[in-house]
């Protein structure tokens, strides 16, 4: 047809056009909602169903849906053929089921089965909004609930794909039933040591934000899907105002600390992927996956030994060290775990109100072995030192890592935490937010995980606010790292109300390296070079990684009692 030269791929500008679709084939066009443009259906399908001119997001079918993501040929359908029943005898209720069922081919609002992601076997539902906007009535509550329990008798993750306006009125109280069926369903599959990874599709509402849409372990969300409980309309009406923009989409999620991560559709089976991977289960101590790299080249040993030596040759004092620790050029958390870790993967959010930037947090592998890896972040330059405010933690922050700390006690990984903060921030949202109660509840939980906790301190450690991510069973320095009950600056306003006299509190406080390694507060210092910048970082690391091999093997063959009655008696002692 003509007018098919108008989308000749080669013309990467789109432009919207009208067109006579009379005697246009069904099919071959599609409209974005988005941006009202008219595409070839074929150009949306071949760009994982994205609008090729605004970027937008089409909605995806459940199977198309599992065909990107599952490896070829592995989904099973399980659960299918239940019967929708009409508690309410809803006129026309039973005409409408079966006519939708007959215009999509799926017998439900959910698709459920049995596939493999990457070669990891997991069970996945998939809800679809043709059908009824995927609302959660018995038949889908069911589907669901069925779903997770094969997952939990099986030992294997469970995806779920929300895509849903939320309960189904024609079932009444029926539907809303369904919201605690399978929550509770998820909760013995979590109680069974097992993961669930939710992934929010546009629109995710109602009772299926308010049920298992919002129960995963790890939460990730496609970009500017609508995320809410109630409607943009019904909180409109109730307030009555207009919603700010972008207000219940992804990314306002993500900001107020409910998501774990965007992740672009593009990139989602890859995502997938390594999450499973990293949460792979099998009979075997978590240092026996361990694949310990050998000793790099002697020329490179040879550079590392003649920087070493300048480094044992300076003698510094305590404010010298306390003024090294917060140098700009100093390397932060994220370049430490960029030179450790493989496969990072950053988790965002408390849960509860906001994601902290001072502290970030994730999964990794360490040597081949599943890490959580938390840190107190400062940033490199101004911009990013205010993203992170300056690595001074809000309870969010805390909140953010003790969530992290108690899913890695839920799947058996280490936690190793890298600490660099001034304190914790002090600040009106702060109290009114309960910034000592997050602390406290820090040390509180911390003393009782039952994985090895490492706690390395890479620059200043400020007060509680450092302590709230060091209840480990070791705590390491860095030779010019400090550790101390307040800053030097405050210490000497306090004892001799002159805040000039911070080099002589510096001293008086033993806050360096040496001086709590003799307190028997550490157990190891780490030496640095004298120009130590991100340039001269592998010297450090190098050494740290051969450490950590070592702490994380002598804690393999403990239980995770014993774990936890060394790290209280380390704590006992002092």
């Amino acid at each position: 047809m003509k007018f098919k030269k108008l989308f000749d791929r080669k013309n990467k500008d789109y432009v919207t056009i009208k067109v006579n679709t009379s005697n246009v084939p069904d099919g071959l066009l599609r409209k974005c909602k988005k941006c009202s443009s008219i595409v070839l259906a074929e150009d949306v399908k071949n760009n994982n169903y994205i609008c090729p001119k605004c970027g937008g997001y089409f909605r995806v079918h459940a199977y198309r849906r599992i065909e990107m993501v599952v490896d070829k040929d592995s989904f099973e359908p399980m659960f299918e053929g239940l019967n929708t029943r009409n508690p309410l005898k809803m006129k026309g209720y039973e005409a409408k089921v079966q006519a939708l069922r007959d215009k999509t081919g799926l017998d439900e609002a959910v698709t459920t089965g049995r596939a493999t992601i990457g070669g990891n076997s997991v069970a996945i539902a998939v809800c679809d909004g043709r059908f009824l906007m995927a609302s959660m009535g018995e038949v889908v509550g069911e589907k669901i609930a069925k779903t997770v329990e094969y997952a939990t008798k099986e030992n294997i993750p469970v995806i779920i794909f929300a895509c849903s306006g939320g309960a189904r009125m024609q079932e009444g109280m029926v539907s809303l039933m369904q919201m605690a069926k399978t929550s509770a369903a998820l909760k013995r599959h979590s109680e069974s040591g097992n993961l669930y990874i939710s992934v929010l599709t546009d629109p995710t509402t109602g009772g299926v934000t308010a049920s298992f849409a919002m129960l995963g372990d790890i939460i990730l969300a496609e970009p500017k899907a609508l995320i809410g409980f109630a409607g943009p309309r019904v909180i409109e009406q109730t307030i009555g105002q207009k919603l700010p923009k972008g207000f219940q989409r992804s990314e306002f999620l993500l900001e107020h600390g409910f998501i774990d991560e965007i992740v672009e559709r593009k990139d989602l089976r890859n995502r997938l992927t390594t999450i499973l991977t990293l949460h792979k289960k099998d009979d075997k101590s978590y240092t026996d996956n361990f694949n310990i790299k050998k000793e790099k080249s002697t020329m490179a040993q040879k550079k590392r030994e003649s920087i070493k030596m300048i480094t044992e040759s300076v003698k510094k004092s305590a404010w010298d060290r306390v003024l090294a620790s917060r140098m700009n050029d100093r390397p932060i958390a994220s370049d430490y775990i960029d030179l450790l870790f493989d496969d990072f993967v950053e988790f965002h959010g408390d849960r509860y109100f906001k994601d902290d930037q001072a502290i970030i947090g994730g999964i990794a592998s360490f040597h081949g072995m599943p890490v959580t890896v938390i840190a107190q972040e400062k940033g490199h330059n101004t911009k990013e030192n205010l993203e992170h405010n300056f690595g001074m933690p809000s309870p969010d922050g805390y909140r953010k890592a003790l969530r992290l700390m108690k899913q890695a006690e839920k799947f058996n990984r280490p936690v190793i935490c890298f600490v660099d903060t001034p304190g914790a921030f002090c600040g009106l949202e702060a109290e009114e937010r309960g910034q000592g109660e997050a602390i406290a509840r820090n040390l509180f939980e911390m003393s009782a995980i039952k994985v090895p906790i490492l706690s390395i301190f890479v620059g200043e450690g400020g007060s509680g606010g450092a302590l709230a991510m060091a209840v480990a069973n070791e705590v390491w320095m860095l030779e010019n790292s400090v550790y101390s009950i307040l800053s030097p600056e405050g210490y000497a306003s306090i004892l001799w109300k002159d805040g000039k006299k911070a080099d002589k509190a510096a001293e008086a406080m033993k806050m360096t390296a040496d001086d709590l390694k003799q307190l028997n507060v550490i157990e190891k210092i780490f030496k640095e070079p004298v120009d130590y910048n991100v340039t001269t970082l592998e010297f450090v690391t190098d050494r740290l990684k051969a450490e950590m091999d070592q702490f994380l093997i002598s804690k393999s063959h403990l239980s995770g009692e014993e774990i936890v009655n060394e790290r209280y008696n380390r704590f006992r002692r002092m």
